[in-house]
C-alpha cells in the first residue's frame, strides 16, 4: 500500500500532508517485503540520474493499474513501481527490481520509453521472467522478441491484457492456449504465436465486469491541484473508431480492438466510489474519446443528469470536432449543467490542407464553430496542436500559430477559456503515417525510433516549459518544409504565450 492511501472512513488527506514522490515507497500496491508475483514497471522518459525531473506531475498509469487490479483480485501479489511518476534513474530501478524478486516483471512498451525499458530488462536478475505489452509491442512485436536485452522475455501480450497476464501468473504454459501471446521458441529462435479456439474472449474483456482501478498502485492519484478539488482519472471507454495518421490509437492500427463504452452507470459508481473513498469531486477521463460518439454522450448525459451528477462533480473529457459540431445546443446545455468543466480537442493544425493529409475530418472553420459553442457555455476547451507534421510547408505552420491566437481572441471575454497545448511531430510505430513515412523510402525504422529527450527549459529555470518537460522528446528529423530549429521556437514561443495568459488571470 501507498504510504498515503486511505480507507474509506478516513478523511481526506491534505495537500501538505501528502508525500513527495521522492518520499514515497518506490514499489506501490503492497506492504515493503511481500514477496510479489508480479512487478509493473513504467519506465521514464529519461534516466533521471542524469538530469532530475523538473515537472511535478504525470498522469498516473491506468493500463497498468487496470492490471494489477485484476491480477491482485485473482488472488496475486502485484506491485507497480513508476520510475516516471517517481524521477527515478535506471540503475536505481533495476536495484529496485532486483532487490525486491518478483516472479515476473512487466513492461508497458511505448517509442519514447523503449530503450530504457530494454536497458532495465537487459539489468535484472535471469531468474525473473519478463511480460511486455504496449504500443510498441503490438506494433513491432518481432524486433521486441529478436531484442537481445529481452532474453528473458516469456511472454509479449497483445491488446488488452487483464484476462491473459492473470492466467500466465497462475501457469506461464498457459501462453500456447492464449490468443495473442507470443514468446521465442527456444529451439529455433523464431517468434511464436498462442491462442487456440474459444479463447478469443481474452482479447476484449468486458469492461463493464472488471474492478474500479485500485488507486493504491498510484503514486499521484487522486491528487489535488492547489486549492482545487481533489481529482482522480478515469477511463469511460476504449478503442478509437478514428483514423488519424499520427496517432496510435488509429483504428488501422489497431484492427483486432473492439470498440467499448461502459455503461454510464457503471461510470457513475465509480466516481461515487472514488468520492467516498478519497473525497475525489473532480474526474478527467483520459480514454482516447469519451465524447466521440453522439448517441453514447446522450446516453451517458441522461444517466448524469438522473444521479444528479452536475451538482456534485465536476469532469474533463477527450471530445472529438466533428462530433460535436453535429451537436445541437440543447446537448451542449446538458453537458454544461452535468458537471463538464474542460473538453480536450485534436485540433492539429490550421491548413485546412493538413488536416485532410493527417485524416482529421476536419476544418478550422468547424473548430471555430465548436469552441465558440463550448466556452459560451462555460465549458473550457484545451487544444492540442502539431507542428512540424509531414508536409507542412512554412505557411501552414504559420497558419497553425495563427490558429492558436485566434482561439484565444475567440474566447477573450467567454465564460469558457481555450488553451493551447503545442507539440512537436514524432513518429509511432505502426501508424497510418509511419507506413507512409517508410513508403517513401528515405527513412528506416531505427531512424524513427531514436527518440531523445530535448531540453526546452533553459536549464529548468524557464516556468513555461517546467509543466510539459516530460513531453519534450523527439527522434530530431525534419519532416516537412520547416526546420526544426524554426518548428521549436515557434512551440516555445505559444507554451510561453500560454503560461503567461494564465498567470495573468
Amino acid at each position: 500500500m501507498s504510504t498515503w492511501a486511505r480507507t474509506p472512513s478516513s478523511p481526506s488527506p491534505s495537500a501538505a500532508g501528502r508525500p513527495e514522490p521522492s518520499e514515497q515507497r518506490p514499489i506501490l500496491g503492497v506492504e515493503p517485503g511481500t514477496p510479489l508475483d508480479l512487478l509493473l514497471v513504467n519506465a521514464p522518459l529519461r534516466d533521471y540520474t542524469l538530469r532530475p525531473r523538473v515537472n511535478n506531475f504525470t498522469l498516473p498509469v491506468l493500463g497498468m493499474g487496470y492490471l494489477a487490479t485484476y491480477a491482485t483480485a485473482q488472488g496475486f501479489s502485484v506491485g507497480i513501481l513508476d520510475g516516471e511518476s517517481l524521477g527515478l534513474g535506471i540503475d536505481r530501478i533495476q536495484s529496485i527490481v532486483n532487490e525486491s524478486a518478483p516472479r515476473w516483471v512487466g513492461f508497458n512498451l511505448l517509442a519514447p520509453t523503449y530503450e530504457l525499458s530494454a536497458r532495465i530488462a537487459a539489468g535484472l536478475d535471469p531468474e525473473i521472467q519478463v511480460m511486455v505489452g504496449g504500443h510498441q509491442a503490438k506494433a513491432m512485436p518481432e524486433a521486441v522478441i529478436g531484442d537481445p536485452r529481452f532474453a528473458r522475455l516469456e511472454a509479449l501480450i497483445i491488446g488488452e491484457a487483464e484476462t491473459r497476464v492473470a492466467e500466465l501468473l497462475n501457469d506461464h504454459h498457459q501462453r500456447v492456449r492464449l490468443p495473442g501471446v507470443m514468446w521465442r521458441d527456444p529451439i529455433l529462435r523464431t517468434p511464436v504465436m498462442g491462442g487456440v479456439p474459444g479463447t478469443a474472449w481474452h482479447l476484449a474483456p468486458d469492461i463493464n465486469a472488471l474492478p474500479f482501478v485500485d488507486r493504491r498502485f498510484f503514486a499521484a492519484d487522486p491528487y489535488r491541484p492547489g486549492d482545487g478539488p481533489w481529482e482522480a482519472a478515469m477511463v469511460g471507454a476504449r478503442g478509437c473508431p478514428y483514423d488519424c495518421s499520427f496517432c496510435g490509437a488509429a483504428v488501422s492500427a489497431n484492427s483486432d480492438v473492439t470498440i467499448r463504452t461502459r455503461e454510464p452507470a457503471n461510470i457513475i459508481a465509480e466516481m461515487d466510489e472514488l468520492n467516498i473513498q478519497y473525497g475525489v469531486r473532480a474526474f478527467r477521463f483520459v480514454d482516447d474519446l469519451f465524447l466521440g460518439y453522439e448517441r453514447f454522450i446522450r446516453r451517458c448525459m441522461a444517466a448524469f443528469t438522473s444521479a444528479d451528477v452536475g451538482s456534485r462533480y465536476v469532469w474533463d473529457a477527450t471530445g472529438r470536432i466533428n462530433i460535436l459540431a453535429r451537436a445541437d445546443d440543447a446537448l451542449l446545455e446538458t453537458l454544461a449543467t452535468n458537471g463538464c468543466r474542460e473538453v480536450a480537442l485534436g485540433i492539429e493544425s490550421g491548413s485546412e490542407r493538413v488536416l485532410g493529409h493527417i485524416g482529421k475530418r476536419i476544418r478550422p472553420e468547424l473548430t471555430r464553430d465548436v469552441v465558440r459553442r463550448l466556452t459560451r457555455r462555460g465549458i473550457n476547451v484545451k487544444g492540442y496542436f502539431i507542428l512540424g507534421l509531414p508536409t507542412e510547408t512554412h505557411a501552414e505552420l504559420e497558419a497553425t500559430v495563427r490558429h492558436v491566437h485566434e482561439l484565444w481572441d475567440l474566447t477573450e471575454n467567454l465564460p469558457g477559456t481555450f488553451r493551447a497545448s503545442v507539440f512537436e511531430f514524432r513518429p509511432y510505430p505502426g501508424t497510418p503515417e509511419w507506413h507512409r513515412l517508410l513508403a517513401t523510402g528515405r527513412y528506416d525504422p531505427a531512424q524513427l525510433l531514436d527518440y531523445s529527450a530535448v531540453d526546452l527549459t533553459d536549464d529548468g529555470l524557464d516556468d513555461a516549459m517546467r509543466t510539459r518537460d516530460e513531453f519534450n522528446f523527439s527522434v530530431n528529423i525534419q519532416f516537412g518544409e520547416v526546420e526544426l530549429p524554426h518548428v521549436r521556437r515557434r512551440l516555445v514561443e505559444l507554451a510561453r504565450a500560454q503560461h503567461d495568459r494564465l498567470a495573468g488571470r
